[in-house]
């Protein structure tokens, strides 16, 4: 069984890795929504008013990936809700009247970015399969007053879109998520039109990842076991039939980064140093002839 192939798989969980993804992400959505509720007393002049949340601290594959132009320009929930390892939208150009699909488009941050650069002649698609965090992209994009969106539930496994549809295909820290990436990928290419581009932020493995790694659940879920090797991400776009295939680091995580995350996840010291420097974030970029 090749490496590609382990990482399709979760040998404790199997079909219930959906389901475990699904309810991770709605119950941080949920506590974003949750927040904002007890917030509101603020307007009231009561005492319940708490701290801005901030959901991802702590986690260095999910900070800072956003310059102050990008979170000043969307609502506070968006960035909160922000789970990615990079900024897609600003590693590739985007132009008017272009139609833009954001793979498990979570609180809606880069689609939102995404309809800003596409302008009112252009669409902005979000998909996601969790309820919570539909409703807490739609109820973003009311805040930012952004009417060329529209966000739809179903999974990257099988887009909910018509063949050729769409222009530009990203992603933020989610196909590593999905228990069958070659759907994934093929999908993505049965929706771009022609010369049409892939352009996504994720996390790639370089070289052997442990197996106490590749087996966590947990670890799976938080962006790390589910990752392909760099080669297999490729070798797996180029099957789908994308051309041009380039990964670019954008970050390398050490063991310091990674040390509480992974021994959160159930992982001993001496396995997760064996990751230092394996794991990165990268930007995969492809185009469908």
């Amino acid at each position: 069984m090749t490496q590609a192939d382990n990482a399709n798989q979760v040998p404790d969980k199997g079909d219930d890795l959906r389901e475990m993804v699904a309810e991770r992400y709605g119950s941080l959505a949920q506590q974003v929504l949750d927040s904002d509720e007890a917030g509101s007393c603020c307007a009231e002049g009561q005492s319940c008013c708490e701290p801005p949340l901030v959901i991802s601290d702590g986690n260095p594959i999910t900070t800072d990936l956003y310059d102050d132009h990008d979170s000043q320009s969307v609502p506070d929930d968006a960035l909160i809700a922000s789970l990615g390892c990079g900024n897609p939208t600003a590693l590739i150009d985007l132009a008017e009247g272009q139609v833009v699909l954001d793979l498990g488009s979570g609180g809606g941050i880069d689609v939102l970015l995404s309809a800003r650069r596409v302008g009112p002649s252009g669409k902005a698609y979000g998909l996601d399969m969790t309820d919570e965090m539909l409703e807490l992209a739609r109820k973003n994009q009311r805040e930012a007053g952004v009417t060329n969106v529209e966000f739809l539930k179903g999974t990257i496994e099988a887009i909910p879109l018509p063949d050729q549809s769409v222009d530009v295909i990203i992603s933020n820290c989610v196909i590593n998520l999905s228990a069958d990436k070659p759907a994934v990928f093929r999908e993505a290419h049965r929706v771009l039109s022609p010369g049409g581009r892939f352009a996504v932020s994720d996390i790639v493995v370089r070289g052997d990842l442990d197996p106490k790694i590749r087996k966590s659940v947990e670890s799976w879920v938080g962006c790390v076991a589910g990752a392909l090797d760099e080669d297999d991400y490729r070798g797996g776009l180029l099957d789908a039939g994308f051309d041009d295939v380039e990964i670019v680091p954008t970050r390398v995580y050490d063991f310091d980064d990674a040390r509480e995350y992974l021994e959160e996840a159930g992982i001993d010291e001496a396995t997760a140093r064996s990751a230092s420097g394996k794991v990165i974030s990268a930007f995969v970029r492809a185009r469908k002839s």
